[in-house]
């Protein structure tokens, strides 16, 4: 059986931040190679660049130097306009604080990705039902975010991540706000999206048990993967 393509590769990846006039070298000389179909957990300690690399995976900062290939492109060479349609047909965003937006129902929060497409009305509906029925909330729909608990915002969220059916999930902390419980489900959520719908999963988190669930745990420290 033959190993599954990779999905990212980076190489010779440098990221440097200034504070005033002083480099800050967060990553240095990084090479990431991430097979499709996976599920990776990346921990390190705070300040160690798990945030900046996811950044940079999802197309939301460039680096330095380096190569940064996603879903066979090369996100190095795409104009700031190519880039955020690269990222609103690819990449699925899950973070710690939910982001849900107060005044808006469960479902619409999910569609919010859709309004940026052709789809027409019906479609979006359509796709929107379907994100909900898959994280378990089609019975939550017209629901308010401050009507829902932790965990059920969080499967909003993943809902939202997943309506536009990307090839990859970048999960920032996604149990941060959440209790074990909560965390437990959200994690098998994640598991049931990378085993049956074949997503690939790139999680940081510093839970080691959430860590557990991942399929490839990484770790990276002083700017080194490990």
């Amino acid at each position: 059986m033959s190993e599954p393509e990779s999905i990212v590769t980076l190489s010779g990846i440098n990221k440097t931040f200034f504070r005033g006039k002083e480099p800050i070298h967060v990553l240095e000389n990084l090479a990431l190679d991430v097979p499709g179909g996976s599920f990776e957990a990346l921990m390190g300690p705070s300040g160690s660049g798990k945030s900046t690399l996811l950044n940079l995976i999802a197309g939301l900062d460039r680096p330095t130097s380096g190569s940064v290939r996603v879903a066979g492109a090369d996100l190095t060479k795409l104009s700031d306009g190519q880039l955020a349609k690269w990222r609103s047909q690819t990449i699925g965003f899950v973070f710690q604080s939910f982001n849900l937006i107060p005044v808006l129902t469960a479902a619409q929060n999910v569609e919010l990705p859709l309004l940026l497409t052709q789809l027409s009305g019906p479609e979006r509906k359509k796709h929107v039902e379907t994100a909900l029925r898959i994280v378990g909330l089609e019975d939550r729909m017209d629901h308010y975010p401050r009507q829902l608990s932790g965990g059920q915002e969080q499967r909003v969220a993943i809902a939202r991540a997943i309506v536009n059916d990307p090839k990859i999930i970048v999960a920032d902390e996604p149990t941060g706000d959440l209790d074990r419980k909560s965390a437990d489900d959200v994690l098998t959520l994640l598991d049931r999206l990378n085993k049956e719908l074949h997503k690939t999963i790139f999680m940081v988190t510093h839970d080691p048990a959430c860590a557990e669930r991942a399929s490839v745990r990484r770790r990276l420290d002083k700017g080194a993967l490990q």
